[in-house]
């Protein structure tokens, strides 16, 4: 049984983009195609789709790469867990090494980027930080 779907997803896609995989597959869910589009709208990603099937849909995650080959996720870690969970205020979000990586938040709004929220003024529970 998964008990942190979430955490499940950050693996995934360490372990496929540490393989140099063009793709990965995981079980839908709107938190992960949201966690998926804030990777997509902030460039760590070249995007993602939902294939509908019984009982349950799959989300298809393309991955990313520079030139050379480089890869463009060095790190995703979970923050926040099942077991004890990470809340920040708006005012409290600092860019994650100087503007090179992000936060991903869930808040009132959906699931949003730090870059976003601290725009927004909301705060939230950092689901993973992507650099």
């Amino acid at each position: 049984m998964m008990t942190d779907p979430i955490a499940d997803f950050c693996t995934r896609l360490r372990n496929a983009n540490t393989n140099k995989r063009k793709q990965f597959t995981i079980p839908a869910s709107k938190v992960k195609v949201g966690i998926a589009q804030v990777l997509k709208d902030e460039g760590f990603i070249s995007g993602y789709h939902v294939e509908p099937q019984k009982p349950q849909s799959t989300l298809v995650v393309d991955l990313k790469y520079g030139e050379d080959g480089e890869l463009v996720i060095r790190k995703i870690a979970r923050v926040s867990k099942p077991g004890r969970r990470v809340y920040t205020a708006a005012l409290a979000l600092r860019p994650l090494l100087r503007g090179m990586g992000i936060r991903v938040l869930s808040t009132p709004k959906g699931i949003l980027s730090d870059r976003v929220a601290r725009s927004q003024k909301l705060g939230g529970e950092i689901l993973c930080e992507v650099t």
